[in-house]
C-alpha cells in the first residue's frame, strides 16, 4: 500500500490514538458502548435503561438479576440475548463477553463498592449509582480498583450534565449574580414504610446519603469550591416505627474558603421538592425542581431590574440519555469523567463530617 506523506501521518496518529484507548467492544457498524445492567429496579429499569434506548451512543447489552422472570422480560424487551442474563453469583464471567463494555450499578447503597470492584476486575467501565458507596474506606477501594484495572469510573450525578444546573453555574461563573454571598437548598420526601432505604445496613444512613446530596453537591459545583468547615443537626420527629435504625432529618451549614456559607435541608418525613438558592450582590438565582427527573426551572432577579424565567420543558429520561452518552463518549474518547471517583469520594468524606458533627456515624 502506498501512502503520501499526508496519509501516513493520519494513520499513524490513528494507529496510536487506538492503542490509547481501552478494548472497546461494537458490533459491526454499530460503535455505540454497551451496557450491562447491575439491579434491576425502578431507576434502572423506568429511567436508565429507557434513557440508553433514546441514545445515540450508547445500548444495553446485558443484565445482571436476582429474578429469572424479570431478566428475560427486560432482555427481550432491549434485544439482550440470554447468553447475555446473569446472576449476582455468576456475573463475573462477563469479562468474556465482548458485546459489554460497561456497567450500571443501581443496588442498595451498601452493594455499590462490591459490584463496582467485581466489575472493574472483569475488565468493565463503571457507572455507579450515587450515593457512591457506604463509606469513606469503600470509595477509596473503588477508585483503587478502576484505577488498577485501567477502567473508568463516573459516579451518576446527573444534575451536573442537565441544562439547566450548567446554566446556574454558568450565570455565577459569568459573574451575573456578582459575589455570591449565601446558598439555601433542600431535598426531601415523605418516605413510606418498607422502603429499603429506612434499613441502615442496606442505605448507610438515612435522607442525607439518598436525596441530601443532592443540595450538598450542588453547593460543591455551585461555589466550584470545597468547604472549609461543617455544623449539622439530625432528628426524628415521627416515632411511627419508619425511623427506628435511621434518622428522619439533617440540617447542616457549611462555610467556603472565599466566605460564602451555605444552608441545608434533607428530610424523609417532608416533600421538598429539591431546590437551591443562590445570593449574590448583583441578584438572587432561584432553581426549583433542581434535582427531579423533569421539570427543572431557574428563575433569577437582578439589582438593575432584568429578570430571567427558563423553564427546561425537557421530560425525563433525558438526564439519562444526556449522562449515558456522556460517560460513552468519556470511554471512546479516553477522557476522565467529570464526576469521577474523586468527585464521590469528596462527597463521601462530607457525609462523614456531617454525620459526626450530628453526633452519628456512617
Amino acid at each position: 500500500m502506498n501512502l503520501n506523506r499526508r496519509q501516513f501521518t493520519t494513520l499513524a496518529g490513528a494507529t496510536l490514538l487506538s492503542s490509547a484507548l481501552p478494548e472497546l467492544h461494537a458490533q459491526g457498524d454499530d460503535h455505540r458502548i454497551g451496557y450491562c445492567i447491575v439491579g434491576l429496579g425502578r431507576i434502572s429499569m423506568d429511567h436508565f435503561m429507557p434513557g440508553v434506548k433514546m441514545s445515540s451512543q450508547s445500548k444495553i447489552t446485558g443484565i445482571v438479576s436476582g429474578h429469572p422472570d424479570k431478566a428475560r422480560k427486560m432482555a427481550a424487551q432491549y434485544g439482550v440475548p440470554d447468553s447475555s442474563i446473569y446472576t449476582y453469583e455468576n456475573c463475573d464471567q462477563m469479562r468474556d463477553n465482548k458485546t459489554i463494555d460497561a456497567v450500571y450499578i443501581a443496588l442498595p447503597n451498601n452493594m455499590h463498592a462490591e459490584y463496582s470492584i467485581r466489575a472493574a476486575k472483569a475488565g468493565k467501565h463503571v457507572l455507579c449509582e450515587k450515593p457512591m458507596c457506604t463509606s469513606v474506606a469503600d470509595a477509596h477501594s473503588m477508585i483503587d480498583a478502576c484505577k488498577q484495572a485501567n477502567v473508568k469510573l463516573l459516579i451518576a450525578y446527573r444534575c451536573q450534565y442537565e441544562p439547566t444546573n450548567l446554566r446556574a453555574i454558568s450565570l455565577i461563573r459569568e459573574g451575573k449574580l456578582g459575589t455570591v454571598q449565601a446558598i439555601e437548598s433542600a431535598n426531601g420526601f415523605n418516605i413510606s414504610p418498607g422502603e429499603w432505604r429506612l434499613n441502615k445496613k442496606m442505605a448507610g444512613g438515612g435522607p442525607l446519603l439518598d436525596v441530601g446530596i443532592y443540595s450538598l453537591n450542588a453547593c460543591r459545583y455551585l461555589t466550584g469550591e470545597e468547604p472549609v468547615e461543617v455544623k449539622a443537626y439530625s432528628t426524628t420527629i415521627d416515632h411511627d416505627g419508619r425511623f427506628d435504625q435511621v434518622e428522619e432529618n439533617t440540617s447542616w451549614t457549611m462555610k467556603f474558603p472565599s466566605g460564602i456559607v451555605a444552608s441545608c435541608n434533607t428530610s424523609y418525613g417532608a416533600n421538598m421538592n429539591g431546590f437551591y438558592r443562590v445570593h449574590g450582590s448583583k441578584g438572587v438565582l432561584n432553581v426549583e425542581s433542581a434535582f427531579p427527573y423533569e421539570g427543572q426551572h431557574l428563575t433569577a432577579s437582578f439589582n438593575d431590574k432584568t429578570t430571567l424565567d427558563e423553564p427546561n420543558p425537557a421530560k425525563d429520561p433525558s438526564h439519562f440519555v444526556r449522562m449515558a452518552d456522556y460517560f460513552s463518549n468519556c470511554i471512546i474518547k479516553n477522557e476522565e469523567p467529570k464526576t469521577n471517583g474523586e468527585e464521590g469520594l469528596r462527597d463521601m468524606e462530607w457525609i462523614s463530617k456531617i454525620y459526626e458533627s450530628c453526633g452519628l456515624s456512617l
